[in-house]
């Protein structure tokens, strides 16, 4: 149920009635202090600019008209023209009854919200596979996964698109080197364990032997003329490459599979039908033996329009031509509303060309949303992009490796008692949500300083404190079950609402889908963090001041408070679930 959404209708109501026109906004939002009430109409005073009127005098005429019997127990006018409205205790007892027999696993807790469904493409991930994924593929994996989840929890139709780089010249060097490596009796498997050796391996041979030069670059030709024995030593290296990365996704716990792979060699048969439509429509044109689209629409500071090259004087192709494809495709076949792109932000020139472009040629539809939800850089503690000690690119496998095993560390300091298989698993989860949690919990646009002490504290806005408080709500249930206080109405008693703290919790608890909404909107996974570490906050100090397993507390009140635990538990867990982050019943 949303609060604010209810009251502003109610209030624009009374607005009308009060000879507003119905065009102006009521601007409701939380007030900032209790003695404001608990929402605060702005929107009179710019009204009554506009008409000519006193706002104050403005305001008390609209609340003659306002009628919020049974939702607020006062309404008053302060200042120079607020409306400060106290929502009744009985009305929020009966909303906290109304939340907590909802669903709340799955499809959003309020699809009526919704405008209406669509079909979401969100492109994520797409590490090349000519290279074991490393550091600079966290951040578009991680936000796009949590995009994807928070997208179907709200019943939207997501597909995911992973656009893997298995495609283009490095590749005729990649498998000369494993023909040559196979054929001095190694295992495919095992020549490529390890990807960045196997490369720089081939590389070296590239650079230092003409001959296999010489061959690399044949293969090339070959391999995109459509050579069986080339393709069939490309394809062993995509089978293995793509073993390596789906380890790497089921070990961060993303959701991504093998069936949505859709890589840069899907589109090899499309590039040159979309430069010649771009030839066609009078788009494109030849500058030194290449085809170019000049685009005015974004042009420099001195009128030079920008330059997208579609086809090099050697007959190749670009990346801008293999994602024109992917945006017919995604248009045509699979039928977007909307597409979103999460690359980082040093892409942001090539993205704006792509969707100028193809909107221009009419590669995608005028209604599609196609949206670039760019990102900043994972930073070392020195504010430089993060490296390993030596300065080498930090495998990806690596740090989740040192995250698990830090976190092992920590659980075992603090609970020695868990038993090891638990200890294993607790580490897992905690190691493994920190760091996701450290990327989401910030500004996606900005760029972040990675920090081991800092992602694993057990304090502040960070995975494991979530987890911890998830963790102590549960407690509370095998104390309570223990002592034989868990009572048989529960989740049939009324909710009741009396204390300052139960009220601050639950007002907090009914913001989740209006904040999950808004995600789902802007792609700022940091807005549903802030609002979980909220929530977690205001859950312990509802804990402080509200007894719960006490012998004095009576019957009635242990139920109700016990559904707000409930409600709080779940909604946490289902907060981080949608973060892509587990919970567990102990640490």
């Amino acid at each position: 149920m949303n609060i604010p959404d209810i009251v502003e209708q109610k209030l624009l109501q009374a607005m009308v009635q009060a000879g507003i026109p119905e065009h102006l906004p009521a601007r409701v939002v939380a007030s900032s202090k209790p003695e404001f009430g608990d929402f605060q109409a702005n929107g009179i005073m710019a009204a009554g600019k506009q008409l000519g009127q006193n706002p104050r005098e403005l305001a008390n005429a609209v609340i003659s008209y306002l009628d919020l019997t049974g939702i607020a127990e006062q309404v008053e006018v302060a200042g120079p023209g607020f409306i400060n409205i106290h929502l009744a205790d009985a009305f929020l007892s009966h909303t906290a009854n109304q939340l907590y027999t909802q669903d709340r696993t799955s499809g959003g807790r309020s699809p009526d919200t919704l405008d209406s469904l669509q079909t979401i493409v969100v492109d994520y991930s797409s590490p090349n596979l000519a290279k074991e994924m490393h550091v600079g593929h966290l951040r578009s994996t991680i936000i796009g996964d949590a995009m994807a989840r928070i997208l179907e929890y709200l019943g939207h139709k997501v597909i995911r698109q992973n656009h893997m780089g298995d495609w283009g010249t490095q590749f005729g060097m990649l498998i000369a080197e494993l023909e040559e490596q196979v054929g001095e009796g190694e295992q495919p498997e095992l020549a490529l364990k390890d990807l960045e050796s196997f490369y720089q391996k081939a590389k070296s041979h590239f650079d230092q032997d003409a001959d296999f030069a010489d061959k690399a670059r044949n293969y090339v030709v070959r391999l995109q003329s459509g050579d069986a024995h080339c393709l069939a030593l490309w394809q062993r290296f995509i089978d293995i490459s793509i073993a390596h990365s789906e380890a790497i996704y089921q070990q961060l716990g993303v959701t991504l599979q093998a069936g949505d792979i859709h890589p840069e060699s899907a589109y090899n048969d499309d590039l040159e039908t979309i430069v010649s439509k771009l030839d066609d429509q009078g788009l494109a044109t030849e500058d030194q033996g290449a085809v170019v689209v000049f685009l005015e629409e974004l042009a420099d500071k001195k009128g030079k329009p920008s330059p997208v090259i579609v086809r090099k004087s050697d007959g190749g192709y670009l990346y801008a031509t293999t994602d024109l494809a992917a945006l017919a495709y995604r248009s045509r076949e699979l039928k977007a509303d909307r597409i979103i792109y999460f690359i980082d932000a040093r892409q942001s020139l090539h993205m704006k060309q792509v969707f100028t472009l193809a909107r221009k040629a009419g590669l995608v539809a005028d209604t599609i949303s196609l949206e670039h939800m760019a990102f900043g850089t994972m930073m070392g503690a020195d504010g430089k992009p993060f490296k390993t000690r030596s300065g080498g690119t930090v495998k990806l496998e690596d740090l989740l490796t040192e995250a698990v095993e830090r976190a092992g560390a920590l659980i075992k300091e603090k609970n020695p008692e868990l038993k090891p298989g638990e200890r294993v698993e607790v580490a897992r989860k905690v190691g493994i949500g920190a760091v996701k949690y450290a990327d989401l919990s910030k500004t996606r646009t900005n760029d972040y300083q990675f920090d081991w002490d800092s992602m694993l504290s057990f304090d502040g806005n960070t995975a494991p404190y979530l987890q911890y408080a998830y963790t102590r709500i549960r407690s509370i249930f095998r104390r309570a079950e223990a002592t034989g206080f868990i009572s048989p109405d529960i989740g049939k008693a009324a909710i009741s609402i009396s204390e300052a703290s139960e009220k601050n919790l639950l007002m907090l608890l009914l913001k989740f889908d209006q904040t999950v909404i808004q995600v789902a909107e802007d792609g700022f996974t940091h807005s549903l963090c802030a609002y979980l570490y909220d929530l977690a906050s205001a859950f312990m100090t509802f804990y402080e001041h509200c007894p719960i397993l006490k012998d004095e507390v009576d019957a009635a009140t242990r139920t109700s408070r016990l559904q707000l635990c409930e409600l709080s538990a779940d909604t946490l867990k289902k907060g981080l679930e949608l973060l892509g982050i587990e919970t567990m019943e102990q640490m």
